[in-house]
């Protein structure tokens, strides 16, 4: 089995260039910069910086064009691809970029509670959709009583309920 899948998160590094295919699918290409810190030989802090050339497609492209620029922050999932084409001169060159699959946006500049004009994300591009008022879960009061286990002693896995204990018998499995 074979696996070609990839996760970056970064930042552009420069606005993102939105064309179209001659399908008219609105397609997007921009450059994301990702960051590693190590530990060098001397235990010195070290930043290493990785830079990777990404397109999107379809409505992922839209997104993208529409509500980042140079600097913003983005995780993309997606696979590497590597094309090849020859120039006027006969020289073959090769690009390998990275096919965003999914995409996620980072925090807009000024917060949550930035300006009227703040990017909201619709529902349309959340894979998540909101939870119904009644399903949606009521804030903790207290938090809940985990059992002790002292040294020695067996954990089965079952915690005592109010209404009395549970018959490890009585599960069919």
């Amino acid at each position: 089995m074979n696996l070609n899948k990839v996760f970056i998160m970064g930042n552009l590094t420069r606005d993102p260039e939105k064309k179209a295919l001659p399908s008219g699918q609105a397609v997007v290409n921009f450059g994301v910069a990702s960051n590693r810190f190590y530990l060098d030989k001397n235990q010195q802090k070290q930043q290493e910086v990785e830079f990777h050339n990404v397109v999107a497609f379809g409505k992922t492209a839209e997104v993208i064009a529409q509500y980042l620029k140079k600097g913003s922050l983005i995780l993309v999932e997606g696979r590497i691809k590597t094309r090849n084409w020859q120039d006027q001169a006969g020289v073959k060159h090769y690009m390998t970029e990275i096919i965003t699959e999914k995409m996620q946006l980072g925090p807009r500049p000024g917060g949550a509670g930035a300006s009227e004009g703040s990017y909201q994300p619709s529902q349309k591009y959340n894979n998540q959709s909101p939870a119904p008022a009644a399903q949606q879960r009521a804030p903790r009061t207290a938090e809940p009583e985990i059992p002790v286990i002292e040294e020695g002693e067996q954990f089965s896995g079952f915690i005592e309920k109010d209404d009395g204990e549970i018959n490890v018998s009585e599960i069919p499995f």
